[in-house]
């Protein structure tokens, strides 16, 4: 009965979807990305698409996104929004990011991208445009990702702070107590791979097309470069998403080294009390800014 009752649930879910999806104007860049994407496959093998393809698409979104906090630093207007403001950013610090990074990139992570083709052919994951799930079913499936790396983050986050082995691994990420963008993924070597394993675990149990790795990377990327960005700008679209915890959320953890170790949602923080110390500083931060008003 149950069964029965959450497949209704789905499918009505599902109707609602395609009824919305009817509604809104066809997409002018669908033609143009089904021409790109056939293209693609037609002059490329699924082994130079699954490996230097993911490549190029990580390297090209994690530069891209760190970007507009790069050019923060030299817009005077933009200082008012920058969290810690009596930790500006040094060409020193950022020289010795952009190398780790680099490293990271390309020693650590390559070698795991080198295993996407094998992994899709395994699976026998679908390449061609005929079976690209649409966007609200890619949409779903990325939520679901985020979720899973969520949980993974925190309780592996969370491990990673023990004091017996805070020292010898996570420190790594700590070394700037104030966060950039490009500092994301500015890690030890055994961290990339521990925090990195929950970014796989939801491709594994959710994945149905190649298109799905991508979109889940261009969605963690502009997720985690978010939160390490330093700013909190007002009007900023992820703000909208339920439980999103944000680059103030994360600002604060990178400032106290306590608490606040989800990735992406706030649920988890609460539900175990490690936000603590974060609510409160919120409402004393609020009860100075009355009275300098």
């Amino acid at each position: 009965m149950a069964t029965n009752e959450s497949i209704s649930i789905f499918s009505s879910a599902s109707l609602a979807v395609e009824y919305v999806d009817s509604l809104l104007p066809e997409n002018p860049l669908q033609e143009p990305f089904k021409n790109a994407w056939n293209y693609m496959l037609n002059n490329y093998t699924k082994f130079q698409i699954a490996t230097w393809g993911s490549l190029i698409v990580h390297e090209v979104l994690y530069f891209l996104f760190c970007l507009p906090g790069f050019l923060f630093q030299f817009i005077p207007y933009m200082k008012k929004y920058k969290i810690q403001k009596d930790k500006p950013e040094t060409w020193e610090n950022q020289w010795k990011c952009f190398k780790v990074i680099l490293f990271n990139h390309f020693c650590i992570q390559l070698p795991l991208i080198c295993g996407t083709y094998y992994f899709t052919e395994y699976f026998n994951i679908p390449y061609d445009w005929e079976r690209m799930p649409r966007w609200c079913t890619l949409l779903v499936r990325c939520f679901g990702c985020a979720v899973i790396e969520d949980t993974w983050h925190y309780f592996l986050h969370r491990l990673l702070h023990h004091k017996r082995i805070y020292k010898y691994i996570h420190k790594v990420h700590h070394e700037f107590q104030a966060p950039f963008g490009m500092e994301a993924e500015y890690a030890h070597p055994l961290e990339t791979l521990i925090l990195g394993t929950g970014f796989f675990i939801g491709i594994v149990l959710l994945c149905d097309h190649v298109i799905l790795l991508w979109a889940w990377v261009t969605i963690r990327l502009i997720e985690t470069i978010d939160v390490h960005s330093g700013y909190d700008i007002p009007l900023n679209p992820l703000n909208l998403i339920p439980f999103y915890a944000g680059s103030r959320h994360h600002d604060f953890h990178h400032m106290n080294f306590i608490g606040n170790y989800a990735s992406t949602f706030t649920w988890w923080d609460r539900i175990f009390g490690t936000d603590s110390q974060f609510t409160a500083y919120c409402e004393k931060m609020k009860k100075i800014e009355k009275k300098t008003e």
